[in-house]
């Protein structure tokens, strides 16, 4: 009998069209906390800014893998989708641009959930329907979850308030992601907050995003 075929790699994009929602940082946390139960996880990072690729460069941890994804390379994804299942990969997240979607399309048709951040103001908010509307349009809806991301730490009306409104716009991630001083530290480290202050609070909510997302998407990846 045959060896059976690899399977690919479950695909996670993170994607908003704007910058400064704490995307790259995200990506980062949700890779560590993924290898740390078990995924094998290579990160991508598409955005000019090289600022994932920057992580990776002060990271000595073997797992997460990082690499760069050129743009005449999204075309490709598929096939190096491939190529990391006959490697053992078992998941790859992305971290995308934080200007207009439509150049890294070929990616998010092929990831298993898009999650967009957003952070709790009107215009963050407002900033993130076209991404939305966009994924939505593409026929993406039932992959696609948001976060509401760099909360403030002390409850907040305006906060219940845009989850609320969000609601009303497509599946809502759990948890929130409080901002804490712990992400920036563990960014600035190299690290996954989860690695950084391991029994804190950002890395708890981190660590519960990681199973709301790997409970939400099918273990073999949409390939």
């Amino acid at each position: 009998m045959p060896d059976p075929a690899p399977r690919r790699p479950r695909v996670i994009a993170v994607a908003v069209q704007k910058g400064g929602t704490g995307k790259t940082t995200l990506v980062a946390s949700l890779a560590v906390a993924a290898a740390q139960a078990g995924e094998r996880v290579t990160a991508f990072d598409t955005d000019p800014q090289g600022s994932l690729s920057a992580w990776g460069t002060l990271r000595t941890a073997p797992e997460p893998a990082t690499d760069r994804l050129r743009p005449w390379e999204f075309a490709q994804f598929a096939p190096i989708l491939e190529q990391l299942g006959e490697r053992g990969r078992t998941l790859v997240v992305v971290d995308t641009p934080g200007s207009s979607i439509g150049g890294v399309a070929a990616i998010l048709r092929l990831a298993d959930l898009v999650l967009v951040p957003i952070r709790p103001s009107r215009l963050d908010l407002m900033a993130a329907l076209p991404t939305i509307e966009v994924l939505a349009d593409q026929g993406m809806r039932d992959r696609l979850a948001l976060v509401l991301n760099q909360c403030p730490p002390a409850p907040s009306p305006r906060t219940t308030l845009y989850a609320a409104q969000l609601d009303g716009l497509g599946v809502m991630a759990e948890p929130a992601i409080l901002q804490r001083v712990d992400h920036q530290d563990a960014i600035a480290l190299g690290r996954g907050v989860t690695e950084h202050a391991p029994l804190g609070l950002a890395a708890q909510e981190i660590r519960s995003l990681w199973s709301w997302i790997d409970r939400r998407i099918p273990p073999t990846g949409r390939g």
